[in-house]
């Protein structure tokens, strides 16, 4: 094999097209945009940043007071693509903040949402420097072929800077002309959704947003703090938007030594109150890592198909996920990289801790309030949550205005009496089907009734005829009036079960008659409203089971 005795330097030469692949073709959402300036404003120290849109001429502004950049920084740092601030081992601004940029490529988000890109920069008591990135000329540069050193961003017209929102003494400006996609989305609108995507203020209560002017407050998300019931915190979190909540119940969930997480999640009163006002957007559980929305709707990694799912919202700050050079970021900074071992840990932990216990609180301090909770959770069975709607419902017609002087007196009655209000509701019901559905067994085979039965019926209609004219009623009451709606279940259950077995059923252990016995007075307490004693209630109970079994039985086959 021959070889050559010349020594050839080789080296790697970058496509200017590697700008569609890393950048302008990557992000898509206009948030993503402005986190990447909101975030490269925290890397440089800013204490505020001021965004302000036009949406009539699609442009918006974006500036900051950090600490600027001079001639040297924006040819080797900003137009650098893969320079990193960490590269000489560093993690932390000179404030101390820790810094958010780790593969230097989030910049060319900037390049991605509009026609010209405009970008100065100034150091204190330094003069403005920067450039212009046309994207058709851009594309040209690529379509041609260009070496990046042949391609030269434009010269900036500094007019501009006499519309700057504040008095601008350093720092970075970028103006974004006609965006590829018109802003259709309102100023109140982003405010809610840079309320949303960045708590640094927990890092450090020196860094505000501005947007057209008025700073980004907790106050952008009164709609969902004002409807947020219950939250659970993870290590004793603290912000000015969890005390913007005021919740009616506050919990506290154990963490593992070895997840230094912490933040909140909370439940809100109505589905629909996790929906931002305006647009197809909800609040949902987030992830924050150094102040930055890093992971939007995490939960949606643990389907569940449980119906808290759609009454849950909240962040969680997971700061370790950035430490020692690590980069758990995808390469659009909209998400984390989902087999990253912190990741994973934080996953199962929601999926295996915190979500069972919040099922089961959330569900129970539901109930406490009269509304619907978790239908598979086994505290409460179905029937007994549909009686407790019911009852809800119900008593919301006997709520006095505000005014009213016993207004909370009657409050506290009604709620008082919901335990057995529900009880009732649900005896009743078995009350009412048992009772009509042995009616309808003995009509449909013509069943003769007994002996005693005549004598039951004379009795109960001379009662309603005498209650009628009482009342002065000229009208039929029951749907029916052939006898057999007359009788009650003692009758009913001796009449079926005569027609099943002639020998005496009142000798029978599985008799429905000697159930029937027990259960008459305790049915006719029901029927009276009245509110029956516990152990009452448990002899009810029992006596039902027994009742349903023996009259599925009976109406299940046909009389011999």
């Amino acid at each position: 094999m021959n070889s050559t005795s010349d020594h050839q330097n080789f080296r790697f030469a970058i496509s200017l097209s590697i700008l569609n692949h890393l950048g302008r073709k990557l992000y898509r959402n206009f948030t993503t945009v402005l986190g990447e300036a909101i975030s490269n404003a925290w890397d440089a120290d800013a204490t505020s940043v001021w965004i302000t849109i036009d949406r009539e001429t699609s442009s918006f502004l974006i500036v900051d007071d950090g600490s600027g950049m001079d001639s040297d920084d924006f040819q080797n740092k900003l137009l650098t693509i893969g320079y990193s601030k960490r590269s000489a081992g560093t993690y932390t601004t000179l404030r101390g903040r820790p810094y958010i940029g780790c593969k230097g490529i989030g910049k060319l988000a900037l390049l991605s949402c509009a026609d010209r890109v405009t970008i100065i920069s100034k150091k204190r008591n330094r003069d403005y420097i920067g450039g212009v990135i046309d994207n058709s000329d851009l594309d040209t540069a690529i379509t041609q072929n260009l070496h990046p050193e042949q391609y030269l961003l434009e010269q900036p017209n500094f007019d501009f800077l006499s519309t700057l929102p504040v008095e601008h003494e350093q720092g970075t400006i970028l103006w974004f002309e006609n965006t590829k996609e018109r802003i259709r989305n309102s100023v109140p609108y982003l405010r809610k959704l840079l309320a949303m995507s960045f708590r640094f203020s927990l890092l450090d209560e020196g860094f505000t947003i501005y947007v057209n002017n008025e700073r980004v407050t907790t106050g952008d998300l009164e709609s969902l703090t004002k409807a947020t019931e219950f939250v659970w915190l993870l290590n004793d979190y603290e912000d000015e938007l969890l005390e913007a909540c005021q919740p009616l119940e506050i919990e506290h969930i154990e963490l593992p030594s070895n997840l230094n997480v912490k933040g909140f999640l909370a439940t809100v009163a109505k589905p629909r109150d996790l929906k931002i006002a305006g647009v197809d957007e909800r609040a949902t559980v987030d992830l924050f890592v150094n102040g930055r929305l890093r992971e939007k709707h995490i939960l949606r990694h643990i389907p569940t198909q449980r119906i808290l799912d759609n009454y849950i919202y909240g962040q969680i700050h997971y700061d370790d996920m950035d430490v020692g050079g690590s980069d758990p970021f995808t390469s659009s900074r909209e998400g984390i990289v989902e087999d990253n071992p912190e990741f994973r840990l934080l996953l199962q932990f929601l999926k295996q801790t915190a979500l069972i216990k919040i099922r089961d609180e959330w569900d129970l301090f539901r109930l406490k309030r009269g509304k619907p909770g978790d239908d598979e959770n086994p505290r409460k069975t179905k029937r007994a949550r549909v009686a407790q709607e019911l009852y809800v419902a119900a008593s919301q017609e006997y709520a006095l205005d505000n005014s009213a002087p016993e207004r909370d007196q009657v409050q506290n009655w009604v709620e008082e009496l919901r335990e057995d209000a529900e009880f009732n509701i649900s005896a009743y019901v078995d009350c009412f089907l048992s009772e009509n559905l042995v009616r309808q067994y003995i009509q449909k085979h013509n069943i003769p009734l007994t002996s005693r039965a005549p004598r039951d019926i004379k009795e109960w209609k001379r009662k309603e005829s005498r209650r009628k004219s009482e009342a002065n009623i000229s009208f039929d009451i029951s749907q029916s009036t052939a006898d057999l709606s007359y009788l009650d279940m003692d009758s009913l259950a001796l009449t079926a079960e005569e027609a099943e077995d002639p020998t005496n059923v009142k000798t029978k252990p599985q008799s429905l008659w000697a159930d029937a016995v027990v259960y008459k007075p305790l049915r006719n307490a029901v029927a009276h409203t009245s509110l029956l004693t516990n152990t009452a209630k448990q002899c009810l109970s029992v006596t039902f089971e027994n009742i349903k079994a023996r009259v599925k039985t009976i109406i299940g086959k046909k009389p011999p």
